[in-house]
């Protein structure tokens, strides 16, 4: 019975982690720019530090890079966040295809 999984801590555990996600999102949305940039080293050091990146590593810099790209001052920056933003969408996508 220990394959036995429960649908009901499933989707406690994918609603916990929604909003985990929300208020990841809000404290980036209350932000400045240098404060979104020091965000943007700290996700790159916890990305080179564990080697990969985790789902949820995904998700939270694509809720960074996305603002990043909005409030960006120069072109360069502009342009480095979104592709960097369109990697993990890319990586998240490919994700759940292969659970699927």
């Amino acid at each position: 019975m220990s394959n036995v999984i429960s649908l009901q801590a499933v989707r406690e555990l994918r609603e916990l982690k929604n909003l985990d996600d929300i208020a990841y999102k809000a404290k980036i949305l209350a932000m400045d720019k240098f404060e979104l940039l020091e965000e943007m080293i700290k996700f790159q050091q916890q990305r080179s530090t564990i080697g990969h990146l985790t789902v949820e590593m995904m998700i939270r810099g694509k809720i960074l890079f996305k603002e990043l790209e909005e409030h960006a001052e120069t072109k360069e920056l502009t342009l480095l966040a979104r592709s960097y933003r369109r990697h993990l969408e890319y990586e998240l996508s490919s994700r759940s295809k292969v659970e699927s």
